[in-house]
């Protein structure tokens, strides 16, 4: 199995988080995207949304979730 690699742009560390958002003004509220990260930048991609009003969520990524 392959693992997923970070959302961030240049990143290529293995993915552990999911962070789990949707955009109100174009998503209905049953769609979600999901972004993964690594421990480093989990942080950052949550503050990113977080601070355009999306509404975002993180989880952890388990093996059966990329499958």
């Amino acid at each position: 199995m392959t693992s997923a690699q970070c959302s961030r742009a240049g990143c290529r560390a293995d993915a552990e988080w999911q962070v789990i958002w949707r955009n109100p003004r174009i998503h209905s509220p049953d769609r979600r995207k999901i972004w993964v990260a690594c421990p480093d930048h989990v942080e950052f991609l949550r503050d990113y949304l977080a601070s355009r009003s999306f509404p975002v969520e993180v989880a952890s990524l388990t093996p059966s979730s990329t499958s």
